[in-house]
């Protein structure tokens, strides 16, 4: 690892081989891409936004553990901006006026966030691994989260304005911390 937390360029880590499709790493430019030679505090505003994949697994509700905090288990209720369709919130800039326990995610608290998805480019950069294959910003199709079945499209089964507390375990599911088949190798 070099000195931002971040692997050397010329180590390949987890990158998958091919399958960079139109985004900014298959442009034939010399220069690597944003995600690739900054470190997640380096980053501009619109970088950082950037890098949201769109999948929306981190809108959905999430319960603790009371006895280990580290645990978290993945709902297949969504929050109550969440478009189960686009994956996008539905009022993106007044989310944390809206939904009280909205976590506005940092370079600083993105280590301390133990509830992201594994999948999620925030999770994987700040751990010194780089996008999958579908992110848009590899691809250059914001279709591609989709496709690979990274998303929460067609598996959100209610909004949180739906679900009582006392509900939510029984709605527990696991997908969300799983990579699904037709994410681990482009399509060709």
């Amino acid at each position: 690892m070099n000195g931002r937390g971040r692997r050397p360029r010329d180590d390949p880590g987890d990158r998958p081989t091919g399958g960079e499709g139109r985004g900014a790493a298959a442009t034939g430019a010399e220069e690597a891409p944003f995600w690739r030679r900054k470190s997640l505090s380096e980053m501009t505003d619109s970088e950082w936004e950037s890098l949201c994949d769109g999948c929306g697994r981190c809108c959905l509700v999430k319960l603790e553990d009371a006895d280990h905090s580290a645990r978290t288990y993945f709902t297949d209720v969504g929050c109550r901006l969440l478009d189960g369709d686009s994956c996008r919130c539905r009022d993106y800039p007044n989310r944390t006026a809206k939904v009280k326990d909205c976590v506005r995610l940092t370079p600083r608290n993105i280590n301390r966030i133990v509830w992201l998805p594994p999948t999620c480019a925030y999770r994987l950069l700040a751990d010194g691994r780089d996008l999958y294959w579908w992110h848009p910003l590899v691809s250059g199709d914001p279709e591609s989260v989709h496709q690979a079945g990274i998303s929460v499209r067609g598996r959100v089964g209610a909004s949180e304005d739906e679900v009582r507390d006392e509900e939510l375990e029984d709605r527990i599911v696991s997908w969300p911390l799983r990579l699904p088949k037709a994410a681990r190798k482009p399509p060709r």
